[in-house]
C-alpha cells in the first residue's frame, strides 16, 4: 500500500476538524502544525487498519452481490423437461 497523502483542501478540512475537537472535547488548543503532524501519524500508523477494513468490506458486499447475480442467472434458466 502507497503512503496515503491527502490534497491541501483536505488536509485544511482535517486540520479544522482536529483543532475543533481538540478545543470542544479536551478544552486544549493545538496548532496547525501539530494537527497535521497528528495527520501525518494517523495516516501511517493507523490509516492502513481503516483501509483493510474498507477492503473487507467491499469484499464481502462484492461476495455477497454476486451470490446474488448467480441466483438471477439461475431464475433465467428454461426448464428441459
Amino acid at each position: 500500500m502507497s503512503d496515503i497523502k491527502f490534497s491541501r483542501d483536505e488536509t485544511d478540512r482535517i486540520v479544522g476538524k482536529i483543532k475543533a475537537h481538540f478545543n470542544d472535547e479536551l478544552d486544549q488548543e493545538i496548532g496547525g502544525f501539530e494537527a497535521e503532524f497528528l495527520i501525518e501519524f494517523f495516516a501511517k500508523e493507523i490509516g492502513p487498519y481503516f483501509y483493510n477494513r474498507g477492503l473487507a468490506d467491499a469484499q464481502t458486499l462484492f461476495s455477497e452481490k454476486l451470490e446474488e447475480a448467480g441466483y438471477l442467472v439461475q431464475e433465467l434458466e428454461k426448464p428441459t423437461i
